[in-house]
């Protein structure tokens, strides 16, 4: 059998002695102890997972999502909360161990080509040919760019070294395809979740690479959760999701064709812009190639403007301008729409005023 059992003796490159209680690392290094709050329960979930899958993403550089994808799209996924983990835990060949783990941020149904579009080698391939034939392995072949993948859509994802594999669940039973849900209050719930956080802090003591700074961006990101509300970092896929789904259509001319839309940063991303729905629009693809370059902005109070250097410039523009001054559509939840900071940025800083 491939792997071995890490038992906390193991752990010998940790920054807290192995006998150190749960509790204990929670306090020490300021993260929430989710396991004994008598609010509500807290779950988590342990997938079964692909080895080749979980070869290629934790070589990748500080990846900030993953789609954990299911090779059929048609059976929703309802076992988590936003912000709940979700861990990988590899297939009989591998010894069962568990090799880490992400936070839940939300589950889409997409075909294979909406799917790399999104998250491109975060789909655990480095091309789309090679996530086709992965797919095609699980269905039996003729997988076509169209075909529905179920995606489990997963924020900050964490990759131990095999020196830091958690041992399996103790009542894993051989007939479970996908995974299983647990409590992570109590039994073997309690004893994974312990483990991975374990290693999570641990791991920014050993060195300065990509993974254990990302293992540090979540243990930052736990440690200022409120109570369980753990809010997922958004990547760019998540974010271009998220966006699409508070507006629906073009926030500023109505347009409904998704292929026709694009998700926009307000402030820009390489600017310090969060990856958040509130630094987010949704504009058809022109109107945001001109927001970008500050053609046109949105102004505090939501409404459109046109800078008058695109008709100087270029001698065109009449359909912008005829919206100039127009109200925007905004995201029917309050908590979603665009942040007034970030509107009076692009004012600021980007529009052609």
């Amino acid at each position: 059998m491939d792997g071995f059992d890490c038992e906390p003796s193991a752990f010998s490159k940790g920054i807290v002695e192995p006998t150190t209680s749960f509790s204990q690392y929670c306090t020490e290094f300021d993260i929430l102890d989710l396991s004994t709050s008598p609010q509500q329960p807290l779950n988590g979930y342990v997938g079964n997972t692909d080895y080749d899958w979980y070869q290629f993403l934790s070589r990748r550089d500080r990846l900030d999502e993953v789609n954990f994808w299911r090779p059929g799209g048609g059976r929703a996924f309802k076992v988590l909360k936003s912000g709940e983990p979700f861990f990988f835990k590899l297939k009989a060949a591998h010894g069962h161990h568990i090799v880490g783990f992400g936070l839940f941020a939300m589950f889409r149904p997409l075909s294979v080509m909406d799917a790399w579009q999104l998250f491109s080698e975060a789909n655990g391939a480095s091309s789309l040919p090679q996530m086709l034939a992965r797919v095609s392995k699980y269905t039996g072949g003729g997988t076509g760019l169209n075909h529905a993948v179920g995606c489990v859509l997963l924020s900050t994802p964490v990759f131990f070294p095999r020196e830091l594999w958690i041992r399996p669940p103790s009542d894993w039973a051989r007939n479970i395809v996908s995974g299983k849900g647990y409590n992570l209050q109590q039994g073997e719930g309690r004893r994974i979740w312990g483990d991975c956080l374990e290693r999570l802090v641990s791991l920014p003591s050993i060195s300065s690479e990509p993974d254990t700074i990302q293992a540090g961006i979540l243990v930052d990101q736990l440690s200022q959760s409120d109570g369980y509300e753990v809010k997922p970092r958004l990547g760019q896929g998540l974010f271009r999701l998220s966006v699409t789904d508070a507006y629906g259509r073009c926030a500023v001319s109505g347009e409904h064709s998704l292929p026709a839309l694009d998700a926009a940063h307000i402030k820009p991303w390489s600017e310090g812009g969060p990856h958040d729905v509130t630094n987010g629009l949704l504009l058809r693809a022109d109107i945001h190639r001109l927001f970008d370059r500050g053609y046109v902005t949105i102004t505090p109070d939501h409404r459109f403007k046109v800078s008058s250097r695109l008709h100087e410039e270029y001698h065109n523009g009449k359909a912008y301008y005829q919206a100039d001054g127009s109200k925007i559509l905004s995201p029917t939840d309050p908590e979603l729409i665009p942040n007034p900071v970030f509107l009076e940025y692009h004012n600021a800083e980007v529009f052609l005023g």
